[in-house]
């Protein structure tokens, strides 16, 4: 006799992009990239600027700051018409108990901006588990592009205000 395992046990064994076992295998790589980009957190929100010969300068704010999460906004600034402008503009909570970081807003151009709260219901097709497989999958890429260029927060901050950074630079 031979026993078959119902389809929704079968995709959850596979590891396949836009699973829920890559999305959570995306959160633990990007807390693990994320500690490597950012050792020691500061203590109160932040801003921060990784600073690297000839390339662009990393940002990074810490918005808030918990006992078991963090949230962070990473950046790059560009010029443009308008003034500064980020791109990409991520905002990510890591969560220092388990040990994973996720993506809980994003604004990339060209692409619609990911909002996590917007989309907190599940759709039955599966929609919202991609679309967040595939925004933490950018910031997986990101992160380990940040890392071979360089980018690392080390030294502890002053606090400063919220917006962009402008001068304290690592």
């Amino acid at each position: 006799m031979i026993l078959l395992s119902p389809p929704h046990v079968r995709s959850l064994a596979r590891n396949e992009p836009g699973t829920f076992p890559a999305l959570l295998d995306l959160y633990e790589c990007n807390y693990i990239n994320m500690r490597r980009l950012i050792p020691t957190l500061p203590k109160q929100p932040a801003a921060l600027i990784s600073h690297i010969p000839d390339g662009l300068d990393l940002h990074l704010r810490l918005i808030e700051r918990f006992r078991y999460t963090s949230e962070v906004s990473l950046t790059y600034y560009f010029s443009g018409r308008a003034g500064l402008f980020p791109e990409p503009d991520l905002r990510i909570r890591i969560y220092h108990d388990a040990r994973l970081a996720e993506v809980l807003n994003a604004q990339l151009r060209g692409l619609p901006a990911f909002d996590s709260e917007r989309f907190s219901f599940q759709h039955a097709d599966g929609t919202l588990l991609h679309r967040r497989w595939q925004i933490n999958r950018f910031l997986f890429k990101w992160l380990n592009y940040c890392l071979r260029q360089g980018h690392r927060f080390s030294e502890s901050p002053s606090p400063s205000p919220p917006g962009p950074p402008s001068t304290l630079k690592i």
